[in-house]
């Protein structure tokens, strides 16, 4: 199997999420055997629904709505042009996934098939539904991929080399349990927004979107806002209210009252608008309904702090201030070459041995 059938299968399956999104559900007949998928699918996103209450519609459509318009030819051509593709030995892959997002491992599991190794899956428990169901689909529409998919809900075992993804604490036992492997590991990361005071109302717009989208649960959500002296929240309180119905979630209310008792009980200073809590604090990763916030002397003091932490951050959001900063409004949008942890995943597939 050649990169362009490997290129190939992705496009259609492509095609095939693009019927799924938050304008609706249309089906495409043109879509190749949506009479064994398309009504499965739709099911296996209820179930997705029903067993995690935070994959809402409107987050787990978004979600395919991203990957729908990444795996285009024309992207992938893209995404793929700086790389060599030698005739490698194909190798297992193993994928330890997180869950806190729909779909949020398949960018890896992009990579280890379009590299043209197998791909051993351990999913989160948290999402389980989605990703096997599209792995039967390309499956179908590319029979050389039949016996290089594989899921596994117990111990890894007979493998080449992993990618994990976790938190800071599994992230030591995966450095130790795989050390003797080829290996991405993944730790906890956030992502900032820097603001100067002259943002205008579409970029603080955009930015909510930043903040809220998927509950604030990716590594891509902004958690923290570094902001100048004197900085007047108003703007950005009113910017966030067309988020104001995520309150009507019933887990993210509960956060919300439980981490708003919190700060009132322990006498911190926050301000908050009934659906979101702001608090000065230097962390990087803050709890759902919140965004923390830190003061900056001058912009170049704050570009040393963020050179220094840059392991902790994912993204940075900002207006004309950082080489690699992403506009407001875009973090939940990466391109294929957009890696995490900037950790370039299809060359470490490329040169595995």
């Amino acid at each position: 199997m050649n990169l362009e059938e490997r290129i190939q299968a992705f496009v259609k399956l492509g095609d095939f999420l693009s019927q799924f999104s938050r304008k609706g559900i249309v089906k495409n007949e043109s879509v190749p055997y949506n009479d064994l998928f398309f009504d499965g699918f739709k099911h296996q996103i209820k179930l997705a629904k029903e067993h995690n209450s935070w994959f809402t519609d409107d987050n787990i459509y978004f979600a395919l709505e991203n990957w729908s318009n990444a795996l285009t030819k024309s992207n992938i051509n893209q995404f793929v042009t700086n790389y060599h593709f030698k005739d490698l030995n194909p190798k297992k892959v193993a994928i330890i996934m997180a869950g806190n997002i729909p779909l949020v491992g398949f960018h890896d599991f992009f990579c280890v098939l379009l590299s043209g190794h197998e791909v051993l899956v351990k999913q989160s428990s948290n999402d389980k539904y989605l990703l096997p169901f599209l792995a039967k689909y390309l499956e179908h529409i590319t029979l050389e991929l039949k016996g290089k998919i594989s899921f596994n809900e117990g111990r890894l075992k007979e493998f080449d080399a992993v990618i994990a993804t976790g938190s800071d604490n599994t992230a030591r036992y995966f450095e130790y349990y795989f050390k003797g492997k080829p290996s991405i590991i993944r730790k906890n990361r956030n992502s900032v927004a820097a603001l100067t005071g002259n943002e205008t109302e579409d970029q603080l717009a955009q930015l909510s979107n930043d903040i809220f989208r998927y509950y604030g649960l990716g590594c891509r959500n902004v958690s923290k806002l570094f902001v100048p002296k004197e900085y007047n929240f108003e703007s950005f309180f009113k910017a966030m209210y067309s988020w104001h119905p995520i309150i009507n979630g019933a887990k993210y209310a509960n956060n919300y009252d439980y981490n708003k008792a919190v700060y009132l009980m322990s006498e911190f200073d926050m301000l908050e608008n009934g659906f979101l809590m702001i608090k000065e604090d230097t962390s990087y990763s803050s709890p759902i309904a919140t965004v923390f916030y830190e003061h900056y002397e001058t912009i170049d003091s704050l570009k040393n702090k963020l050179e220094i932490d840059s392991e902790k951050i994912q993204c940075i959001v900002s207006n004309g201030l950082f080489t690699n900063e992403i506009d407001f409004g875009n973090t939940q949008n990466p391109n294929l070459w957009d890696y995490a942890d900037s950790v370039d995943t299809l060359d470490f597939l490329l040169k595995i041995s």
